[in-house]
Formats: structure tokens, C-alpha cells, sequence
């Protein structure tokens, strides 16, 4: 992992549950497996359990070349798409991920903006603080509230059926569009199965949980964003990609649409976008993953399944790489 991943995560008590574990010196990090030095290589050439994080360098062929014990790699975050490739999975490495840790606050975000959003209550922020006086939001927000909303959820991934975990005790409709999902399990919770045209048609609010693949690279063009009714909201949690940025943005200049947005492609919006200034659209940087106090929960979860391993017990969240063509 890099060097700012092993500072904010590996610390207090992951580090000290991972030394408890592991025989691992704490102090060593590898940030490239190309140049290992003699005494690295030596070590490369023992170890059977990589514990990684964001920043691990390409786990290819050469580089497995020269941990030929390697069996496992524990991943203290989400997605492995970014260090694991194919030789890996010839070699038969068992993978486990802490997605599903890293999914919670996601999950926690998506479920305040939905709430926020359908209840006004940015809109109504600005508009008090720019009247500095009495506001009437009976009449100035006559459809605001969450009883008998629709909310839709695009993508029962782990983050997705979190959401649909946390919204099961509002007066809410959620509807659920993912093509890999059972009917049947989504309606276990508490979710309607549904097409994508229709749940946009149908939704007040319009919740993004889908990967980052080439087939969902613009997912949401101009055409599917014209389905949305007037006055619904777009959240994005997941990636930029999803959505086509300037169809996006001529729909919010028209102030048709809200948008609570965590992601954007570019990822980092040009200084002149309007959707900085839009009173109509918050804008997050990156922020709905875990930060701070909740990157020890990802630590921890990682430590659990090496723990796991150690005992030869199955990890309980292993990558499945038959899955890894439709998820994240």
C-alpha cells in the first residue's frame, strides 16, 4: 500500500490486532515489486499472506515470480481491480476485500442525502439564510417530505442493499434495477425489482450503486435523465462515469433537476462548472467512502479475515472473480 494508506489505516488497535496475528514486521511497506533490495526479496520469497491497501503496486506475473509461497492477499479496502490481475487468479490466490466495511458509510451517506433531499431542507437552508427572516415552507415547499416517496436504487451491490437495509423503517417505495439481482431476494428487502426507464419515470429520488464498467459508462445519458420527473433528485456515490456529465449539467442549469453528487467524471470539476454555484445541486469531494475514525473499521475487517485465514477458516468476504466482469 502506499505510504499515506499505511499512516491513515494500519494505526491504535488494527495495528496491534495485525502484529497479534501476523508475523509481520510493522515497520516494513512495499511500495514496488519491481525493485525489491536483497533483503526484501528474501522476505518476498517467504511470504504467504500479502496485506494490502490503496496504492499496491500491479500484482502481475513477474511480481508473483517472486513470492512463490504467496497464497492469500487481504485487501483493507474496497475494489482489488486496481492491483490484481489475471496471473493471480491462474495462480489460484485466495482474495478477500473489505468492500463490504467500506460500503457502510456510503450506505449512511446515501441514506441522509435521500432523507434531506426529499424534506427540501438544503433549499430551505439557503433560502433562510438569504431571507435572514421568516420562510414558509407549507407553501413554499408544498410537495416536501419522505411519506410515500419513491426512492430508486440503480445497482444491488453491497452498498445497495445496504441502502435498502437502512431505508426499510420509512414510509418510502424503494425500487430496485440491477440485472444480476433475484426478484425474489430484492422483495426479501424490501425492494421492488424494476427496469431502469421505469425507475427513473417512477422515482423522486434516484440513487446510484452500479460499477464502474464499460457497459455502464454513461448509463444515464441525456435521453434517461429527460425520464426523470420534474423536482426529482440524482445521488452518485459510485463513479463519474456513470453519468454523462453535460447532459447532467444542462439539466441542472434548468434547475429541473436536484443532484447531491460525491461523484463526478472528471472527478475533480473544472473551476468553471456551474454546478459549484447551482443552488440545486451539492457537490461532496469523494467524501461518502470511509474517512478518518471509520478507516479503522476497514483495518479491522481485513484483520478479521487474516485472522480467519491463520485459522484455516474461509474468509467471510472472498472475491469471487467469476463476479468481477459485472461488480465493482
Amino acid at each position: 500500500m502506499s505510504p499515506d494508506t499505511r499512516a491513515a489505516v494500519l494505526r491504535g488497535p488494527a495495528l496491534a490486532e495485525l502484529v497479534r496475528v501476523a508475523d509481520v514486521d510493522p515497520g516494513l511497506l512495499l511500495t514496488d515489486f519491481t525493485r525489491p533490495g536483497s533483503l526484501l526479496g528474501a522476505r518476498l520469497a517467504r511470504a504467504e499472506v500479502l496485506f494490502t491497501g490503496w496504492g499496491c503496486p500491479a500484482l502481475d506475473a513477474e511480481a508473483l515470480r517472486r513470492m512463490p509461497r504467496l497464497r492469500a492477499v487481504v485487501h483493507a479496502a474496497g475494489s482489488v481491480k486496481g492491483h490484481l490481475t489475471e496471473a493471480c487468479w491462474e495462480r489460484g490466490l485466495l482474495v478477500s476485500s473489505a468492500a463490504a466495511a467500506n460500503a457502510l458509510p456510503v450506505a449512511e451517506y446515501t441514506l441522509a442525502a435521500i432523507l434531506w433531499c426529499n424534506k427540501r431542507v438544503l433549499e430551505a437552508a439557503r433560502a433562510y439564510r438569504t431571507a435572514r427572516g421568516p420562510v414558509d415552507p407549507l407553501h413554499r415547499y408544498p410537495e416536501a417530505g419522505n411519506y410515500q416517496r419513491t426512492v430508486g436504487l440503480v445497482g444491488a451491490s453491497r452498498t445497495g442493499r445496504r441502502v435498502l437495509e437502512l431505508l426499510r423503517p420509512f414510509d418510502l417505495r424503494v425500487l430496485v434495477h440491477d440485472p444480476y439481482a433475484d426478484p425474489a431476494e430484492l422483495a426479501s428487502l424490501g425492494g421492488e425489482a424494476c427496469g431502469l426507464d421505469e425507475l427513473l419515470r417512477r422515482s423522486d429520488v434516484v440513487s446510484l450503486h452500479a460499477p464502474e464498467l464499460p457497459r455502464t459508462r454513461g448509463l444515464l445519458d441525456a435521453s434517461r435523465l429527460a425520464l426523470m420527473p420534474d423536482g426529482a433528485t440524482l445521488i452518485n456515490t459510485a463513479r463519474g462515469s456513470l453519468v454523462d456529465t453535460a447532459a447532467l449539467t444542462r439539466e441542472l442549469v434548468t434547475r429541473r433537476l436536484y443532484a447531491v453528487l460525491d461523484h463526478t467524471e472528471p472527478e475533480v470539476l473544472p473551476a468553471g462548472s456551474p454546478l459549484y454555484d447551482l443552488p440545486n445541486v451539492l457537490l461532496t469531494p469523494h467524501v461518502a467512502g470511509s474517512l478518518g475514525g471509520e478507516l479503522e473499521r476497514l483495518a479491522m475487517a481485513a484483520v478479521e479475515e487474516l485472522e480467519r485465514y491463520a485459522r484455516g477458516v474461509g474468509f467471510r468476504y472472498p472475491v469471487d472473480p467469476g463476479r468481477l466482469s459485472y461488480s465493482a
